[in-house]
């Protein structure tokens, strides 16, 4: 399908149209004036939201999986893997439907 000429991409634009009014670009004056996030969110948000705000990364989940190394057969991990990003989860999965009709044997 053709790129129409009413979205043309930044590839087709002059740097000269580009510019947004709205947003024009900074100045040595406008980041001499900048303040950082962790400086300027306390002073909008209460506390507990400035500080979540300012937490890098992902949220920790409540229930987080054990990293283990197992040995699976080469035709097992074919048919998970051919099912595409998410394979390992999938693969959980299974387990944990087995769990519910099985019980592991202990060798103790």
């Amino acid at each position: 399908m053709a790129k129409s000429a009413k979205h043309p991409t930044h590839k087709n634009i002059a740097p000269a149209e580009i510019l947004d009014d709205d947003n024009p670009e900074w100045t040595a004056e406008d980041f001499s004036k900048a303040r950082s996030a962790s400086e300027v969110l306390p002073g909008i948000f209460p506390k507990a939201v400035a500080d979540a705000m300012l937490k890098r990364g992902r949220p920790r989940k409540e229930v987080t999986k054990a990293p283990v190394n197992i040995r699976l057969s080469p035709d097992v991990v074919e048919a998970f893997r051919a099912t595409g990003r998410g394979w390992q989860t999938r693969v959980d999965e299974a387990l944990k439907d087995w769990l519910k009709s099985h019980k592991p044997a202990s060798n103790h």
